[in-house]
């Protein structure tokens, strides 16, 4: 069989599944999760050999310790992954949701209803967690899935398939609701992303390559973001405790990470009172600095940052460090650098606040508060499948009710047009 025969009997069963999920009810969907994590627990010493045969495969690939650590399955990550599951089960449904019910006066009542999406293809790299969550999150918005792991992990998410497999099946719903992509092919990629008749939405989950090739090839629509280039912007009204506080826990809480700062933007009249603190905390932390001219002359240790320093995610401990005149100027760097994922301003004037929030055109953005909380279990979503900076659909941190859409409803009782 063909990579493209097989790809469209996946697509096919996906398609015929995802119309059983859209009739699932919540119980149906909450059980079936809760036997997919009893599953994990109870097939763990399967996990574990399976996951044994990447991690050998992996070593003698030259895979470096950050990836074979990402791959790596043990007792606690599988716990987790059941864990991550229960709490999806226990997240609010939001399918069949009505809303903006109103009369109009013809006298029907139009609203709309929260549906899914349909068949969700997800394309990921190294984490064979991402599996679980996946296909968790997938489920209780009512949608069908195709996972298509990274060939680094593929003992893994057979394994793991297979017990979603089982759960999907003692909870009475379609074993094809779940369907794990079985070869390593790089062409089932290229097959995924083009099934319009079979898939609704893409979201590729991993490194730009792997999300430039999905976005540049793609037919069906994608859930992405590109790169994390995030600001924070220190206003002269700001308090600069916050404000250091703030700075410093943007870039070190985590480097590797979407939502760490990559440029701190410092306004010139504060510049000489904030910098000199922020810096020697830096130092200490082992971050490399990259300034601007103004910013060197008040740290000599920093290294003169490049025009491609602006447009750099580094995920590194390395930040880009600017001292701008103003606001105006601090909102028109960010909108000629930002990579439209988070940006925050520190501030006490609420005036300037309320125009950055409107005029920063990201799909998060902040007023006295640390890019890190960009994340969808911090915005209360329980978990979040990925985050978009797209303006269409789902925008920001994707979590169930980004995995919807909603169509129109209407009640009437015999009306017609007149």
């Amino acid at each position: 069989m063909t990579i493209k025969d097989y790809m469209q009997q996946v697509g096919q069963r996906a398609r015929a599944a995802a119309r059983a999920m859209a009739r699932a009810d919540t119980n149906a969907k909450n059980g079936a999760l809760h036997a997919i994590a009893d599953a994990l627990l109870a097939q763990q010493a399967e996990l574990i050999a399976a996951n044994r045969k990447d991690m050998e495969a992996g070593k003698a690939q030259g895979l470096d310790a950050a990836m074979l650590d990402r791959l790596e399955l043990n007792a606690a990550r599988i716990s987790a992954m059941a864990e991550g599951l229960r709490q999806i089960a226990t997240l609010p449904d939001p399918v069949g949701q009505i809303s903006d019910m109103n009369f109009r006066p013809s006298g029907i009542q139009v609203g709309k209803m929260r549906v899914p999406l349909g068949v969700i293809g997800i394309i990921y790299e190294s984490r064979p967690n991402v599996t679980a969550d996946a296909a968790g999150l997938c489920l209780k918005s009512g949608n069908a899935s195709i996972l298509r792991g990274g060939s680094e992990s593929l003992h893994s998410n057979q394994a793991i398939a297979a017990a979603i497999k089982q759960g999907l099946q003692q909870a009475g719903l379609p074993a094809d609701a779940v369907q794990v992509i079985e070869t390593a092919d790089r062409a089932a990629v290229g097959e995924l992303i083009t099934m319009t008749k079979f898939v609704d939405v893409i979201v590729p989950r991993g490194g730009k390559s792997l999300i430039e090739r999905v976005s540049n090839e793609a037919r069906v629509p994608v859930i992405k973001h590109l790169d994390g280039v995030c600001h924070v912007y220190i206003d002269d009204r700001a308090d600069l405790e916050k404000a250091i506080r703030i700075a410093f826990n943007a870039k070190t809480h985590r480097y590797g990470v979407c939502n760490a700062m990559e440029t701190l933007l410092v306004a010139e009249a504060i510049a000489e009172q904030v910098l000199p603190e922020l810096g020697g905390m830096y130092q200490e932390k082992g971050v490399e600095l990259r300034g601007c001219e103004t910013t060197r002359n008040i740290l000599p240790y920093a290294v003169a940052a490049t025009e491609e320093d602006w447009d750099t995610e580094y995920l590194a401990p390395i930040l880009a460090v600017k001292v701008v005149k103003d606001l105006d100027e601090a909102i028109e760097h960010i909108d000629r650098h930002s990579s439209r994922h988070t940006d925050a301003i520190v501030t006490e004037d609420i005036t300037r606040a309320r125009r950055f929030l409107a005029e920063v055109d990201s799909s998060s953005v902040m007023v006295n508060a640390s890019t890190r909380f960009a994340d969808g279990f911090e915005y209360g979503l329980g978990a979040e499948i990925g985050i978009s900076t797209d303006k269409i659909h789902a925008r920001g941190p994707v979590g169930l009710e980004g995995l919807t859409s909603q169509k129109y409803v209407v009640l009437g009782d015999g009306h017609i047009r007149q």
